[in-house]
């Protein structure tokens, strides 16, 4: 094998090492966040009947969750629910606009 396979082989076992590592670090810098998805944009699974992504089927459903950067998910601004009082994003699934 020539200098320049083995240097070929080396340089890319080293990018796809890097890339793998990349990924990681990216996937653990997000955290599922609820209520705050529009009604079919939803990540996955939006609670009982739902199955995946794009399930959801009101806008704000608070058992359907987007992934969002770690830290972020309180401070999403969303509009007031119908009363008035403010809409938040949650770490946690919430009982509020679920479908009928």
């Amino acid at each position: 094998m020539s200098n320049t396979a083995k240097s070929l082989v080396i340089a890319t076992a080293v990018a796809a090492a890097v890339s793998g590592a990349a990924t990681t670090a990216t996937a653990q810098a997000k955290e599922k966040c609820y209520g705050i998805s529009l009604a079919g944009q939803n990540d996955c699974a939006a609670g009982p009947g739902t199955t995946c992504a794009g399930t959801s089927t009101v806008d704000y459903q608070g058992n359907a969750w987007t992934l969002v950067d770690a830290g972020t998910c309180a401070d999403i601004e969303l509009p007031a629910e119908a009363d008035g009082s403010p809409r938040k994003g949650s770490l946690e699934a919430q009982d509020r606009d679920l479908p009928a």
